[in-house]
């Protein structure tokens, strides 16, 4: 009897099965104000004004490993007097291997984030509340749309160039 292996499951020419996983988490960088303490927390009045911006960054650490940072700037006011602002930085460490090139870059700026999010949802609500206010308590965010802003930017920053004539000084 001969030794038959199925068709395509040559082991010699096998890709190795593509992979990412999560090394670990940290906070690189967290601020929390609260300039009218103690009296913003004694303070009565009209539901405060919220301002909230989300940002997300990937840096390459080497081959197959790369820091995804999502950056969330909180902000409350009311009637023009801040009552917190918190700034905060919060990171996860990805291991990636055999991935496509194409798919590389919507699994860091997206599925990436969507992972270590909750994390940095829970550390806002937490040092909100710890600084004597109403745990914050962030909606899901939506990385894919973040994503494709990006994108959008970057496309429009290398068109710009071309679309301005040169100048002759």
């Amino acid at each position: 009897m001969a030794d038959e292996t199925a068709a395509g499951a040559n082991p010699a020419n096998a890709q190795p099965a593509p992979s990412f996983n999560l090394i670990g988490q940290y906070i690189r960088d967290l601020s929390f104000e609260n300039p009218g303490a103690p009296g913003s927390i004694m303070l009565g009045g009209p539901n405060p004004q919220f301002n909230v911006g989300i940002n997300t960054d990937v840096k390459k650490q080497s081959d197959d490993i790369y820091a995804v940072e999502i950056s969330l700037n909180a902000k409350a006011e009311r009637e023009k007097n801040v009552l917190f602002n918190v700034e905060l930085i919060y990171g996860g460490v990805f291991r990636m291997k055999n991935i496509p090139e194409n798919n590389l870059a919507p699994l860091l700026f997206i599925e990436c984030p969507r992972l270590i999010f909750p994390f940095a949802r829970q550390v806002l609500a937490s040092v909100t509340q710890q600084g004597g206010f109403p745990p914050l308590m962030m909606e899901p965010v939506d990385f894919n749309a973040i994503y494709m802003q990006k994108l959008r930017q970057m496309q429009a920053q290398q068109a710009a160039p071309a679309d301005v004539p040169p100048q002759v000084n």
